[in-house]
């Protein structure tokens, strides 16, 4: 199971790769980085096919990183994904799985 989240984030790199990040006010160190993929726009989409009151996305890309991370030593790793918006120049957490 997994919780989808728009929340963002100040994530540590070394290198490409997060080594930590800060969500909720809690540092997580990751602990190993278990996939990464990046996802393009709606380039399929006709922008002429629109609305024009609906925001057009076409063309947004954004990377992921799929992390097992722990907020400390009492608490056990989880599996989250972090994402970097390119259109908004900003990191935030898409999900925590279970």
């Amino acid at each position: 199971m997994s919780r989808r989240y728009a929340d963002p984030v100040e994530v540590q790199r070394d290198d490409c790769d997060p080594t930590q990040f800060l969500w909720r006010d809690r540092l997580y160190v990751v602990r190993a980085v278990l996939a990464r993929w990046s996802e393009s726009g709606r380039w399929w989409r006709n922008p002429s096919a629109l609305h024009e009151s609906r925001p057009v996305d076409i063309g947004a890309e954004r990377d992921y990183w799929r992390v097992e991370a722990g907020a400390g030593w009492m608490s056990g790793p989880g599996v989250y994904d972090l994402c970097f918006d390119w259109s908004r120049g900003a990191w935030f957490l898409a999900a925590a799985l279970d």
